[in-house]
């Protein structure tokens, strides 16, 4: 990925080097730490709807203080809450590490280590939320109208390489006598070399003032009350359900597809999560590229792709056609979450987009509460998970023809800004894991 141009009294490329590594770095973390928690929950016994909730009150607590971290670094600064958040992600991971080591050592009850590996990554969902919205406002203030798709563009890449790396890097780091815990450390590590950087390379401003246009009337109305939004919202939220759940039973379905221990099961699993990523990352920065798709098509196509990856992998008689079936589904919904996103954007004017991208990280994290409930479902039937969600897809695009914001959005082909867009809100989602 390229980093955009200095502009004069503008972004410096080393600034944005540094926001660039700090996104590459938690996406790879949350990601790596997703590819291999199926197979530190089987190994502690910890049931596997209990394994998905380890999420929940990190993404309650991600979706209720993100947009609250974004409105402070109004006031208090960007620099200081891109440090509250990346120390908060480090701090994190070091628990999450000593829990898991606790549990792999047989140190408390399962359900004890489950309830602490919980509150650890609270602390994530709590602080970690600082720096995705306050490193896209650091950007946004600091490049020119012209310049700024280029910048977000590039932001978004690091979350999407990091999806693909994450669970790579992650079999990578099971280590000997840290075993499971080992990636956990490791990405702490990371951080904290990350951590460092920012405080020594990274500069602060004085802080801006308020975009015009953004009027108190605005400012008290709830996003999701508007009816200008509130229809991109529902879709969102239903698609980025869907993905989650169909990402979190995805380890579980494997292991037990395979037949195998965990630990054995983990490079299969990191496979499957890479080829998901890459066509996800194929039809946002290739596909709608390549054929100008506006939000209203993809929408559709979204919805339409997406529910058939869920039903391939719902009747897969085997590891490669679970594959096969998921990286369809990600190339669903790497067109469906540019759809909404640069739907809702476009709904609203200027001075409305911090509000936008704040209702759409509280749905980034909203949506990973509910995903416990299909991991539980797929212990009671298998295939159950993904039949709903392609229920739930159809429905979407049921929705997407009848409902007239949907049917009626914006008709201009989707540009750059749309795959900045659908990345950043990605990366979202990724910190409410």
């Amino acid at each position: 990925m390229s980093t955009p141009p200095e502009a004069a009294g503008g972004l410096p490329k080393r600034s944005f080097a540094i926001l660039f590594g700090v996104s590459l770095a938690m996406a790879i973390g949350n990601t790596g730490l997703l590819s291999v928690l199926p197979a530190i929950s089987r190994s502690i016994g910890i049931p596997d709807y209990l394994a998905a909730a380890v999420f929940s009150l990190s993404a309650l607590l991600w979706a209720i203080t993100s947009p609250l971290w974004a409105k402070a670094s109004d006031r208090r600064g960007r620099k200081p809450l891109i440090v509250v958040g990346l120390g908060g992600y480090m701090v994190s991971m070091i628990a999450c590490a000593l829990v898991v080591s606790a549990g792999l050592w047989k140190l408390a009850a399962p359900l004890v280590i489950f309830g602490l590996f919980l509150m650890a990554r609270a602390i994530f969902g709590g602080f970690g939320s600082a720096a995705n919205p306050v490193s896209q406002a650091y950007i946004a203030e600091r490049t020119a109208p012209e310049q700024r798709t280029q910048a977000m563009s590039s932001l978004a890449g690091a979350f999407g390489l990091g999806t693909v790396l994450g669970p790579f890097l992650a079999p990578l780091f099971i280590l000997p006598f840290v075993g499971l815990a080992g990636p956990m450390f490791v990405f702490a590590l990371i951080a904290a070399g990350m951590l460092v950087v920012v405080l020594r390379y990274l500069p602060e401003s004085p802080v801006t003032a308020q975009a015009p246009g953004s009027s108190a009337t605005s400012r008290g109305r709830a996003m999701w009350r508007d009816p200008r939004v509130r229809p991109f919202l529902l879709y969102g939220l239903v698609v980025a359900t869907c993905q989650t759940a169909q990402t979190q039973t995805l380890g579980f379905l494997i292991i037990d597809k395979l037949g195998v221990s965990p630990m054995r099961a983990q490079g299969f699993i990191a496979v499957a999560m890479m080829f998901g990523a890459m066509a996800g990352l194929l039809a946002q920065w290739g596909i709608i590229r390549m054929f100008e798709m506006t939000p209203r098509q993809l929408l559709r196509w979204g919805a339409v792709v997406a529910a058939l990856g869920n039903l391939v992998v719902a009747l897969s008689p085997s590891y490669w056609t679970v594959v096969c079936g998921f990286a369809i589904a990600s190339m669903g919904f790497g067109f469906a979450r540019p759809g909404f996103t640069a739907g809702a954007s476009l709904a609203v004017g200027l001075g409305e987009q911090a509000r936008v991208a704040g209702a759409i990280a509280a749905v980034n994290g909203i949506n990973v509460v509910l995903a416990p409930a299909s991991v539980w479902l797929y212990g009671q039937v298998q295939p159950a998970p993904f039949y709903l969600n392609l229920v739930l897809m159809l429905s979407m695009l049921v929705f997407a023809f009848a409902n007239r914001q949907l049917r009626n959005a914006d008709p201009k082909p989707a540009g750059p800004e749309v795959s900045a867009m659908a990345g950043l809100e990605k990366g979202d989602e990724t910190g409410g894991l």
